[in-house]
C-alpha cells in the first residue's frame, strides 16, 4: 500500500484500518511480515498500525484481484484472515468473527433464479454502505436501487462496479441474472441489524 498524500500520514495504515476481499488468483497479503495466503472470497483485516502492506500474485497469468475497503480508527486490533469456513452467515468483517474500530464486511451470492437483493430496503442513517457487484456475466447487469425511499433512483452496474450509499439511502438491487455482491459498512454503530426498514409499498 501506498501513502495517499491526502490522508497527511506517514503510512496508509497509521490512522486506518482496512478490510479486503481477493476476487482473482490466489495471492499473497504480507503485513508487517506475516504472510496470509487468500484464495478467491478470501477476506483479510488489517488493522490500525499496520505499517507494510505488500501483495503479490502466486500466477502472473491468473492474477489477484481485491477490492479493498478503509476507515479511519481510534484503536488498533489484530490482523486476521477470513476465509468462508469462518464467515458467520456471509458475515466476513463483523464483531462475531473479528474486531475492529468500526468496519464491517460481508458477502452474498444469489443463487441462479433469484435476481433481489436487500429487500424490503432500508436506510442506515448511522453508518454508510459501499456495494461492489461481481460475478455478473458480461450480457448482464444490474438495477442497483438508492436515493430517499420517497425520490429512488437506479443505476446500471456491471461487472465489478463499485457504489457508495450515503446513510440517508435505501441500497437494494434487481439483476437481469443472478450475481453476488460484497457490502462494507462504516459508521460508529457496529450492530448487523442497527437499520430503518422501509414498507415496500412506500417507496416512490
Amino acid at each position: 500500500l501506498d501513502v495517499w498524500a491526502n490522508f497527511g500520514t506517514h503510512y496508509s495504515l497509521e490512522r486506518r484500518e482496512i478490510g479486503m476481499f481477493n476476487l482473482g488468483g490466489a495471492c499473497t497479503v504480507k503485513a508487517d511480515g506475516v504472510e496470509y495466503h487468500l484464495g478467491y472470497e478470501d477476506c483479510l483485516y488489517i488493522t490500525r498500525g499496520t505499517r507494510e502492506v505488500l501483495f503479490s500474485s502466486d500466477d502472473a497469468e491468473n492474477p489477484a484481484r481485491f477490492y479493498m475497503t478503509s476507515a479511519p480508527a481510534h484503536c488498533s486490533y489484530e490482523n486476521k484472515l477470513i476465509t468462508i469456513k469462518d464467515a458467520v452467515k456471509r458475515k466476513f468483517i463483523n464483531p462475531s468473527v473479528v474486531k475492529t474500530c468500526q468496519l464491517s464486511m460481508g458477502l452474498t451470492q444469489l443463487a441462479p433464479g433469484s435476481n433481489w437483493n436487500t429487500m424490503p430496503c432500508h436506510t442506515h442513517e448511522r453508518r454508510m454502505e459501499v456495494y461492489t457487484y461481481f460475478e455478473v456475466p458480461d450480457d448482464q447487469v444490474v438495477f442497483h436501487m438508492m436515493g430517499e425511499p420517497n425520490e429512488t433512483r437506479h443505476i446500471v452496474m456491471k461487472n465489478f462496479d463499485a457504489v457508495i450509499s450515503p446513510s440517508w439511502s435505501i441500497h437494494s438491487g434487481v439483476g437481469t441474472s443472478n450475481y453476488t455482491f460484497i457490502w462494507a459498512m462504516v459508521g460508529e454503530n457496529m450492530e448487523y441489524d442497527d437499520m430503518d426498514v422501509i414498507d415496500t409499498p412506500a417507496l416512490k
